[in-house]
């Protein structure tokens, strides 16, 4: 999982219709290789703002190679993207956006490390920057002009997706209103997620239930013993008195 924890990838901003029109097509019954023909032609005319006019080749490849999260993910993650497939084939369209962070946050840890610094900001105030949420990834990242592009587009498809909002400053966001999650079983989807974007892929459940990543998301509780019941990926471990260390089964 290094590899994947050292790679950037958010080269431009993704917009969620763009996820939605790879899941639809998967649901479909189409292969990689059919889906990669697609979307070279359907994102041809796709622009980053959400507009459409023509684009060049090599800018709409770095979207298909975030899209192929859903599509070809890295063999360690074929299983969490087979699960989320399942659940969200039972879902309504307009409800897959927890399904996309999800699938994007395993397959590349810096778009939920964005996230989470994301998220500690709005913990601390109602509005943030692209600056300070910069600063703090350069804690982790190192100060390279390749973290700054790539926060940038991470940001701006948080605005995309409707997580966050511009205010009347430029660079400046508010949060918007939260999707409440009542399935339990996306809950425990979202925490694998959390997992894998782990170098170690484990974490403290009171610890996971209150991190910062998942700031566009209101979560249900719940026990170690559900999750355990429900997961075939995660185990769980008794963590001193009263918590439970949740580890991925496939690290």
């Amino acid at each position: 999982m290094s590899k994947r924890h050292d790679k950037l990838g958010i080269k431009q901003t993704i917009q969620k219709h763009w996820m939605d029109y790879v899941v639809k097509m998967m649901l479909a019954g189409l292969k990689e290789k059919e889906i990669r023909v697609e979307l070279d032609e359907f994102l041809a005319t796709q622009k980053q703002s959400g507009g459409t006019g023509q684009r060049g080749k090599k800018t709409y490849g770095m979207a298909i190679s975030i899209l192929a999260s859903w599509f070809a993910p890295d063999k360690d993650l074929i299983t969490f993207r087979d699960h989320a497939l399942a659940l969200i084939r039972n879902e309504n369209p307009r409800n897959w956006l927890p399904y996309h962070w999800a699938v994007i946050s395993a397959s590349y840890p810096f778009w939920f490390n964005v996230s989470k610094q994301t998220g500690r900001l709005f913990n601390l105030q109602d509005q943030i920057t692209q600056a300070q949420v910069l600063c703090r990834l350069k804690e982790q990242y190192g100060d390279r002009e390749t973290v700054a592009r790539n926060a940038r587009y991470t940001v701006r498809s948080f605005v995309a997706w409707g997580m966050l909002k511009d205010s009347n400053v430029k660079g400046c966001y508010e949060q918007c209103k939260t999707t409440a999650i009542s399935e339990p079983n996306l809950t425990i989807l979202l925490y694998e997620a959390a997992l894998c974007a782990d170098k170690e892929g484990k974490a403290v459940l009171g610890l996971l239930k209150s991190n910062p990543a998942f700031f566009p998301f209101q979560l249900p509780v719940l026990t170690g013993d559900y999750i355990s019941q429900q997961s075939n990926t995660i185990d769980i471990v008794r963590y001193g008195l009263d918590d439970d260390l949740l580890k991925l089964k496939y690290l």
